[in-house]
């Protein structure tokens, strides 16, 4: 049977830990009530007498015709307090009745419970007003896109009645007034927008709402309205249905950032002419896209709220379900009869007796239903309720045959290619050249997998919600084992192919004949990730491919945690792309028909080709700091996007002096190179993974750390700066012996893949640490319309 402890741990919302009822420090408490009772016991003969005269007092006083009876027989009583502020609640505190063996002892256990139970009431009315607000908040745009829609729908049986042919999309009209928003509506938008992309990296710090406001009133008002303009696709306010209205699309996509930079420009050209045209204001087409962007807005702001009261549901269980345990804990020792007492007070309480939450989830729940699910209640659940993804037995299976199979491949293929010479300091250079890039590319990339499955495997140990981080479906995301399975089918996969194309090639076969497989087996993991049919992973393969699309577009993509924690990624993955390039280059142009293997690499275009594939992964991580810091305007996106300038810096005098191996070039990389590594150094362990903190009360560390082990920190940052100092083999040149360079070169590049898997575990700790200091559950989605009084 599993303990309490344990099944509490394991349940609670991991972002409001802070927020459940410490148990932990409860039952240490009553551990040591326990010892105390324990070491008073063992002098019974000294105290028999001085118990006997107490058991006669007791009884005269049970007995007693004057006095309260029942309240000689309770042990404790709570007062109800009167809090100073209404937002705080009401406060309780217990009185001790009877003499307990060790009083200073029980005072200090029922008051840490005292101070549990005030707390959890103090939290539970907190986000309980939290989505009350967003309720009402979204029955209003509930009711808005009625109105839109229905208007929408009543404009476009108008238009097929009066037979007018259109290839454009049926609009609403609606009057534009010239008034912008005040600068506190802006604000509230901004720091809405700020919650929902995705969780922040922990080097930007948000100051409060009203500060962030003060220190904007300086700016221009032209600053503040282009601002506005391109922050949203449309942040007008306009009038439809007699009432203001301002509708705000997110610029998440590509055409909609286009469209309002194209607002932008337009908008100043034609504004001035446009008010002295026509003072009554201009149209605003709101057609059927701008009313599905809405939709499904609106739809995922539901799902979140009704997520979001799912957790208050359990915070409330499992903090009932933990009074009454340590209650029970806590009879069992003292022999007294507290719980029927305390359990009453309990049970009266805010927490407990408020019904807010559930009526608030059972009318969300019917409002989905209705405008969501078409009356569909199995539909609605979906969406509402997913099932999560169990973990099965042959899933355990197959990653266990898969890996002897790539075990017993693997060990075959090492030892042909040590007895045939391949990997010594002057191999069979077409093989090496031709065949190699291939194995080394999947080795790169699936060792980096197989570490996203172990960083997976260790957030889920520590209670790290990568999911909600990741904002990743409860039906979709990948498990631990499942990306273990990938990984060793994969691999067994390639090995083998390997390992047959070695056979064919040791027993005589000329290279002109085998040379296709490598190739045939990279189109078959191209062909397997586009694959459309529902086989293999289709969502988390689809999944991948937008998030690639997301970077490689990445000024034009509004950014969110799972996009440039991937482009992280591909940074550590530079020797892996540039195989793919070569390799590419190798088959598309048809050098494998006569090995004539130099080509891509004596062509000037394809060997500019390659030096750019360097460059890229930097670049886009780059421009995705640019497009964070012109969604949020932080300025510590453009110290990050220092960072990876300097990264291309580094990298640019690399390659100049591969090209030139003079002292000024050897000089230049040198303290390029050094200056870059400092940034990368000081950016990991100060903003990416929180550390380096002076008033720590962990020495050199931060104060909340999810791994009990502190040297495992201090390990792991050693370790970091060690892999860190990598660059320096492009100076020293170092290799094994009899081994070929190309062994050294992928060696080096494994050891930057386990770098950035250590690195993901601690970056996405601090990042569940920021959440739950501010205890970030779920996603504040932005909402499409807001309503604005007239003097706004």
């Amino acid at each position: 049977m599993v303990k309490f402890s344990k099944q509490f741990e394991g349940q609670l919302v991991p972002e409001w830990k802070e927020a459940f009822v410490d148990y932990w420090q409860l039952k240490k408490d009553l551990k040591k009530i326990h010892l105390l009772n324990n070491n008073s016991n063992h002098p019974i003969k000294h105290s028999h007498r001085n118990s006997l005269s107490s058991n006669i007092l007791s009884s005269l006083k049970e007995f007693s015709l004057f006095g309260h009876q029942h309240r000689d027989h309770e042990a404790i009583h709570v007062h109800k307090k009167l809090a100073s502020s209404a937002s705080k609640g009401d406060l309780y505190e217990t009185e001790l009745l009877e003499q307990f063996e060790d009083s200073d002892a029980a005072k200090e256990f029922f008051s840490c419970l005292d101070l549990q139970l005030n707390k959890v009431n103090q939290f539970f009315k907190t986000k309980e007003k939290e989505f009350l607000d967003r309720g009402d908040c979204l029955r209003k745009q509930m009711e808005i896109l009625v109105e839109l829609k229905s208007a929408f729908k009543k404009q476009r049986d108008k238009a097929a009645n009066s037979s007018q042919d259109s290839t454009e999309d049926a609009s609403i009209n609606c009057t534009i007034s010239y008034e912008e928003d005040s600068v506190k509506d802006r604000r509230e938008q901004e720091q809405i927008q700020d919650d929902s992309t995705g969780e922040l990296e922990k080097n930007e710090v948000l100051d409060s709402p009203r500060s962030e406001e003060m220190g904007e009133m300086g700016k221009s008002m032209r600053m503040k309205r282009d601002d506005i303009k391109l922050r949203t696709l449309s942040g007008h306010v306009f009038n439809c249905q007699g009432r203001n209205l301002r509708i705000n699309i997110p610029l998440t996509t590509p055409s909609r950032t286009f469209s309002a930079i194209s607002y932008l420009v337009w908008g100043d050209l034609v504004s001035q002419s446009s008010k002295k045209c026509n003072p009554e204001g201009r149209k605003l087409h709101i057609n059927k896209t701008k009313l599905h962007h809405a939709e499904k807005m609106i739809k995922g702001a539901f799902i979140e709220l009704y997520k979001g009261l799912g957790y208050l549901k359990t915070y409330r269980n499992l903090n009932m379900l933990a009074f009454i345990k340590i209650l029970k804990k806590f009879d069992k020792v003292t022999g007294k009869q507290v719980l029927p007492i305390y359990l009453k007070v309990v049970e009266s309480s805010y927490f407990n007796s408020s019904d807010k939450v559930m009526n608030l989830a059972d009318e969300v729940e019917d409002l989905f239903i209705k405008h969501f699910a078409e009356e569909d209640r199995r539909k609605a659940r979906k969406y509402l309720k997913p099932h999560q993804h169990t973990e099965s037995h042959p899933v355990t299976f197959f990653i266990g045959l898969f890996t002897g199979c790539f075990i017993a491949l693997f060990v075959g293929y090492v030892i042909m290619a040590h007895i045939t010479g391949m990997y010594r300091r002057q191999p069979d250079t077409v093989y090496m050249e031709t065949v190699y890039p291939v194995l080394s590319m999947f080795t790169l990339m699936f060792l980096h997998f197989f570490l996203y499955g172990c960083n997976i495997f260790m957030w889920r140990k520590a209670r790290i919600n990568y999911s909600f981080i990741f904002e990743l479906g409860p039906t979709k995301e990948l498990k631990y084992r499942d990306v273990f399975l990938i990984c060793t089918t994969s691999m067994t996969a390639v090995v083998g192919v390997m390992f047959i194309h070695l056979s064919l090639h040791t027993k005589g076969h000329s290279f002109s004949q085998v040379q296709v497989i490598p190739g045939l087996l990279l189109l078959s993991f191209m062909l397997l990730l586009v694959c459309p049919f529902k086989i293999c992973y289709r969502s988390s393969r689809f999944r991948f491919l937008c998030v690639l699309r997301n970077i490689v577009l990445s000024p034009l993509y509004k950014v969110v945690m799972l996009d440039f924690f991937m482009a992280d990624q591909l940074c550590s993955q530079v020797p892996m792309l540039r195989n793919l390039e070569y390799v590419a280059c190798y088959y598309l142009t048809g050098s494998y028909k006569n090995q004539d293997y130099g080509y891509c690499m004596r062509a000037k275009h394809f060997r500019d080709l390659a030096y750019a594939v360097s460059f890229l992964p930097y670049y886009w991580r780059a421009m995705q700091c640019a497009r964070r810091w012109f969604d949020e305007g932080q300025t510590s996106h453009l110290v990050n996007l220092g960072k990876y300038v300097s990264a291309m810096l580094a990298a640019g005098a690399k390659v100049a002096y591969e090209k030139e191996r003079s002292v000024g070039w050897l000089c230049l990389v040198v303290g390029v190179s050094s200056a870059a590594t400092i940034y990368q150094l000081y950016w990991d362990f100060v903003k990416d993974w929180g550390l380096l903190q002076i008033n720590s009360k962990n020495p050199w560390l931060r104060n909340e750390l999810m791994l009990r082990q502190k040297f495992i920190y201090y390990f792991s940052m050693g370790l970091n700066l060690i892999l860190r100092l990598a660059w320096l083999q492009t100076v020293l040149h170092s290799n094994f012996e009899h081994v070929d360079y190309r062994v050294t070169g992928l060696f080096l590049a494994s050891l930057e893949v386990i770098r950035r898997g250590q690195w993901n575990f601690y970056r996405l700790e601090n990042e569940h640490l920021n959440n739950a200091g501010k205890f970030r559950a779920v996603k504040t989605v932005p909402l499409p319309f807001h309503e604005v009084d007239e003097e706004d």
